[in-house]
């Protein structure tokens, strides 16, 4: 069940630019690469992220993973870094998993033109990022306070960089 939103505290509680830090050369299906386009248009397009106990933004974002931890770092609209926030990926670990599987059914679903399948892959899919959402979301509330549509489309972009990498789990 998704959390309610909390209004953002400052008009400039936002994040204006993400980058991620992905391995050179690294190539995608074009479902991927449209997941994670659209994970950065959304993002950018609205969010509500601040950090508490710093100024309110904006931000700039840089995601990475550094073995199974996601690392955001964060520099204020002066340019200026602040505190790099290092999550844990495991608690999403098995939500990550699942996300990959469904985009694999829902490439082979779309190829085969199943209207039906489509739609419930595709609902299957939205509950995985809302759960995703959720747990990310808990997970950073020590660090910072975002909103729902904010952690979904987090929670897209830290599948995305698993993408390539080899997972232990």
């Amino acid at each position: 069940m998704a959390e309610p939103d909390t209004p953002a505290p400052h008009p400039g509680a936002r994040i204006v630019k993400i980058e991620l830090d992905e391995p050179r050369g690294l190539r995608r299906t074009p479902m991927a690469e449209a997941e994670r386009a659209t994970a950065i248009h959304d993002l950018l397009a609205g969010n509500a992220f601040t950090l508490p106990g710093h100024d309110n933004g904006p931000y700039y974002l840089r995601i990475a993973t550094d073995g199974h931890r996601l690392i955001l770092r964060l520099r204020n609209a002066e340019r200026v870094e602040l505190p790099e926030i290092a999550l844990s990926l495991m608690p999403l670990r098995r939500l990550i998993h699942d996300y990959f599987l469904i985009c694999s059914s829902y490439g082979m679903a779309h190829t085969g033109g199943d209207r039906n399948r489509l739609e419930s892959i595709d609902m299957a899919r939205r509950g995985l990022h809302d759960e995703g959402a959720t747990i990310l979301r808990r997970g950073l509330s020590a660090h910072a306070e975002i909103d729902h549509a904010t952690a979904r489309s987090l929670f897209t972009l830290a599948c995305v960089l698993q993408i390539g990498r080899v997972q232990p789990w």
